[in-house]
């Protein structure tokens, strides 16, 4: 008997877990393991920084690589994205738990309600990915993320700048912070040698990052600021010091959080997920194309989401995909996923074996590792582009900015996102419309307002029109006033027709047509005719089953522009003329 070996492609489909594993060719292995090593070396100190810029203690940040690498590489479809603690979710889940912690912001109780925020976000994502929702992703245009970004950097700068000198401000918003900071450093709360090791650092990785790029900055001051506080004794001239990390790995825990806390919780979870999700597909669309690959979008959310589901179970928080990390493992070589499970493997032998490696590294260093994260957050030409290019995204940019500087990082993203809707219903409510003519040497007909006035010709009596958007029933007045204001313009003409180029018209609802019997009505009255050229098969027959052909007749529509010019030509003996 004949067999067949099994496709690996097929195989890697069907499978619903290590889909960015299988196949797996023996060459990679080398690569895989020499990349892990480096990316390993980021993780530690990026995931401590991000775990205290989350209000946590710094070994959570660790627990959270650990559990999520291991989560994304079971369950994730992309070969080369790398997930962890994230610098843009670190002040959303501040944001969340930390009003909901006991008055002496509880570590215990902020960890339990963390975790809790995790499995919301991980069980919301995988949710909509099972239910093929990966398109909510598109609810942020890239003006209101640049917005929300950019207020997120200044803010997080802000407030790391009082740990960077070595003091600390108690604030829950961006002014409190620059007040207080303000306020610290004119009552000389500055702390000498906590300043000069977080500004070192600072200068540090700034300078690896514009001189030598490949060499990772946040690892070099790391292991520089543990050997100078080490040598120095930092921590005896009142440097806060990370101090030995508990030992062992976190046990399976089911965070116990008071049911009143979990409405609060789910909102955030859903902020959360929403932006770990836009920063996810638009991560992994840039390295697979890199790459020659394309990315699934609901693939991305379950494994995102399951990453979030394991980290919330082993005393972890949100998290998200990672581009500088990914950038690391992507230059290291990383083929797959394997990558991220010896990053994993590291952190574990650190916290089993040598819980004290990270015990002199200085509280200021992690101050300069967030500062550089958040600045790289921030797209200050891409800001001063959309100035040049569009003013109107320019203000809705703005507008998100100020709303996370002003009002916080949650209600922040609320508005990033109801800008987003709300810009998406204005260019459907107030679309582009134009009105058409024929220019000499050229076919087709074209918008005249673009146009020298002495360059185009018009049909005396006859009207084209264009109407960029589908019909419905947020445009249908201002589609009406449009056809209205044209007629306007040939009220002493009889007949005249006012014929819609209707290719661009991709929808039409029940008020549309509406709408369009009530506006053949009034052209009617005027001795006016209202044509349609052009109309979408699937559009029109749309139409013809709400009943608009009770009014409007079959000789109202055309195939083309051209066959309406032409038998309105016929009918009246005029022609085109030039401006006069």
């Amino acid at each position: 008997m004949t067999t067949t070996a099994p496709d690996p492609a097929q195989q890697q489909r069907s499978l619903p877990v290590f889909q960015a594993l299988l196949p797996y060719s023996p060459s990679w292995l080398p690569k895989d393991i020499t990349a892990g090593l480096v990316l390993s070396a980021l993780l530690v100190p990026q995931g401590m920084a991000y775990a205290e810029l989350a209000g946590l203690p710094p070994v959570t940040g660790l627990y959270t690589s650990v559990l999520c690498l291991i989560g994304y590489a079971v369950f994730g479809a992309s070969r080369i994205l790398v997930l962890g603690p994230d610098s843009s979710l670190g002040p959303m889940i501040a944001a969340t738990i930390l009003p909901l912690t006991l008055a002496d912001g509880d570590p215990v109780q902020a960890v339990a309600l963390a975790g809790m925020l995790s499995l919301m976000t991980g069980a919301i994502m995988v949710a909509a990915g099972l239910w093929k929702a990966g398109f909510i992703a598109d609810l942020l245009s890239k003006p209101t993320m640049l917005g929300y970004m950019n207020g997120l950097a200044l803010t997080i700068i802000v407030g790391q700048l009082d740990k960077l000198l070595g003091f600390s401000v108690e604030s829950d918003n961006f002014f409190g912070d620059v007040t207080g900071f303000v306020a610290g450093v004119v009552d000389g709360e500055i702390v000498a040698p906590a300043a000069a090791i977080g500004i070192a650092s600072l200068l540090v990785i700034m300078a690896c990052k514009r001189f030598i790029p490949k060499v990772p900055g946040v690892l070099v001051a790391v292991i520089l600021a543990i050997l100078v506080s080490a040598a120095l004794d930092l921590a005896a001239d009142g440097v806060k010091v990370v101090g030995v990390l508990p030992q062992g790995f976190p046990s399976f825990t089911w965070p116990s959080v008071p049911l009143s806390d979990l409405a609060l919780l789910f909102a955030g979870a859903l902020s959360i997920a929403l932006v770990a999700l836009t920063d996810t597909i638009s991560t992994a669309s840039s390295f697979a194309a890199r790459r020659g690959e394309t990315i699934d979008g609901n693939k991305e959310m379950i494994g995102i989401g399951a990453s979030n589901v394991a980290a919330g179970l082993f005393q972890g928080f949100p998290v998200s995909t990672s581009g500088s990390r990914t950038a690391v493992a992507d230059q290291a070589g990383a083929k797959s996923q394997l990558t991220g499970l010896v990053g994993a493997g590291v952190i574990t032998l650190m916290l089993v074996a040598i819980p004290g490696l990270m015990q002199d590294l200085p509280q200021p260093t992690l101050g300069a590792v967030v500062i550089m994260a958040a600045w790289s957050l921030a797209d200050i030409p891409a800001s001063r582009r959309l100035w040049r290019q569009r003013r109107t995204d320019f203000g809705i940019m703005m507008s998100a900015f100020l709303g996370v500087v002003i009002l916080g990082v949650l209600p922040g993203i609320a508005i990033a996102v109801a800008l987003s809707i709300g810009n998406v219903f204005r260019r459907i409510w107030w679309p582009y419309r134009a009105v058409l003519g024929r220019l000499d040497g050229e076919p087709g007909y074209h918008d005249l307002e673009r146009y020298a006035e002495d360059d185009g010709n018009t049909l005396p009596g006859c009207t084209i029109i264009r109407f960029d958007a589908p019909l419905i029933f947020a445009n249908a007045n201002t589609f009406a006033s449009f056809v209205l204001e044209c007629s306007d313009a040939m009220l002493d003409t009889r007949p005249a027709w006012v014929v819609v180029a209707a290719e661009s018209i991709s929808d039409a609802d029940t008020t549309a047509c509406d709408m369009l019997e009530d506006l053949d009505g009034q052209l009617e009255k005027r001795g006016h005719r209202l044509i349609i050229a052009e109309m979408k098969g699937r559009v029109k027959e749309k139409l013809e089953q709400y009943g608009l052909f009770e009014q409007l007749t079959e000789d109202q529509f055309y195939p083309t522009v051209t066959s309406a010019t032409k038998a309105y030509r016929d009918l009246t003996g005029v022609d085109w003329v030039g401006p006069d």
